[in-house]
């Protein structure tokens, strides 16, 4: 693979990594939001499963000390394409400033875990509800 090609697959993993980051984030706040105001569509169970999939691993890799595979695999393509772990391209510095933080490990771990007992809580409050079930409930 060239330096080139391994800087834009890492800054392709990049934007991948802050788009998941967006994802459990936005689609909290619109549970938090749309369950109370009853949006049907924030209580899909396909969407809502894949949510909760993505915030126990975090919490999981968090809680184990273990970078997300997306970081490692990023900093590698950047190794090899001969650039600084997160400094050179436009993308890679202002989307890597949205979603990178320096604070201690721990903070980490407990931002990570309080999140996720807020998506289990979204869970418990406003239940995934199956494609049958919105079909049957619909007026």
């Amino acid at each position: 693979m060239t330096p080139r090609a391994a800087a834009l697959l890492a800054d392709a993993i990049l934007a991948l990594h802050v788009g998941v980051v967006a994802f459990v984030v936005l689609f909290t706040l619109a549970v938090v939001v749309g369950g109370p105001l009853g949006w049907r569509w924030v209580r899909g169970f396909a969407m809502r499963a894949t949510h909760l999939a993505l915030m126990l691993v975090i919490v999981l890799q968090a809680w184990l000390g273990r970078l997300c595979p997306l970081t490692t695999w990023e900093q590698s393509l950047r190794n090899r394409a001969g650039q600084a772990t997160y400094g050179d391209s436009f993308i890679q510095y202002w989307l890597s400033r949205l979603i990178f933080f320096d604070a201690p490990w721990w903070t980490f771990v407990a931002a990570y875990t309080a999140f996720a007992a807020l998506v289990a809580l979204c869970w418990w409050r406003w239940p995934p509800i199956g494609r049958r079930a919105r079909r049957a409930h619909r007026p």
